[in-house]
């Protein structure tokens, strides 16, 4: 990556295995990937600004998201500008794939002006068919299958504040969603004890818990799903939980309510949780819906540092995916 001339510099946390790749889920990453970027983005979150500010020069990233985005959006584009990148920001009435041309030729067209694309879809197969197509990398920044990047900054968050993940007891109650999905895979690679639970019939997805339990398998993760919100929070020191009606659910909103209201992360679930647990959510959230504004606002809530942390995470993604092979910066 570019310096300035006569900087002194150290050496970035080994992450060059990751050049080029594409990022859809977390198993794309591996258990060293994963390690790869935390440390990475809690070097950049250290490092001073003046820096790194060369470090992606030149290079361009696209962002094509067809749902909305607070922190998604603003911090792959905060982190690519203070790398030294250029993002553009295409939105589906901004190109022709909204007048019917294929998401093949947009990704081979763009891999030629482009250095990386950051797709946010629904259906999980187009953003496959964006990595299958471009010669670039493609990260997946949120489709209804998975969420990876926000499950980074969620270890990253985790590890801040209890020093390791191996072992790490947490608790994911609601809804069996995107994030439900990627929070298996997650705890799967690093070696953390997960239990999740759901409403019968709101079950993660079975190919990625089929996935997440391959992996586990190696690590010696332990994963839980079941419906009993209080078993899976007792002695966790982590609970987590998500909106009930994720983009496009709208319309099932009201009856997901009163099917979900048992799992509410409520201060009297929560102070099933161990003693000295914290609370996370990947925002937006609803008070008073999926979390108590006592557990959210209080004082072993994390949800500003997890959100912070985004930022750091998908800058370390760029660094990893788009920076030269000698890895120095700072």
């Amino acid at each position: 990556m570019a310096l300035a001339r006569g900087k002194t510099h150290t050496p970035l946390p080994a992450a060059a295995d990751l050049r080029g790749r594409d990022l859809l889920e977390l198993d794309d990453l591996g258990p060293t990937g994963v390690r790869a970027l935390l440390d990475l983005a809690r070097h950049l979150r250290t490092t001073r600004a003046a820096d790194v500010r060369h470090a992606l020069e030149g290079r361009v990233v696209a962002l094509f998201f067809r749902k909305a985005s607070t922190r998604t959006r603003v911090t792959f584009e905060s982190a690519a500008a203070r790398l030294g990148a250029t993002s553009l920001f295409l939105r589906e009435g901004d190109i022709q794939i909204a007048r019917g041309e294929s998401i093949e030729d947009t990704a081979r067209v763009l891999s030629g002006y482009v250095d990386a694309i950051v797709v946010r879809t629904y259906a999980h197969a187009e953003v496959e068919r964006w990595a299958a197509a471009a010669d670039v990398p493609v990260v997946n920044a949120l489709t209804d299958l998975a969420h990876p990047t926000q499950v980074v900054a969620d270890w990253l968050t985790l590890e801040d504040r209890f020093g390791q993940l191996g072992g790490l007891a947490a608790a994911y109650v609601g809804d069996g969603n995107n994030m439900a999905n990627s929070y298996l895979v997650g705890a799967a690679l690093c070696g953390m004890d997960l239990r999740v639970a759901t409403p019968p019939g709101y079950e993660p997805d079975a190919g990625a818990l089929a996935l997440a339990r391959r992996l586990a398998a190696a690590t010696g993760a332990r994963l839980t799903v079941g419906h009993d919100p209080h078993a899976a929070v007792a002695g966790a020191r982590a609970v987590i939980t998500d909106v009930w009606a994720s983009m496009g659910q709208e319309q099932e909103a009201e009856a997901r309510r009163q099917v979900f209201a048992p799992y509410a992360v409520t201060p009297e679930l929560f102070a099933r949780a161990a003693q000295d647990a914290v609370f996370l959510h990947c925002l937006p959230a609803h008070r008073g819906e999926e979390v108590a504004a006592e557990v959210i606002d209080g004082p072993r809530s994390l949800v500003l540092p997890e959100a912070h942390n985004r930022l750091w995470v998908e800058a370390a993604i760029l660094l990893a995916l788009l920076g030269e092979e000698d890895g120095d910066v700072g």
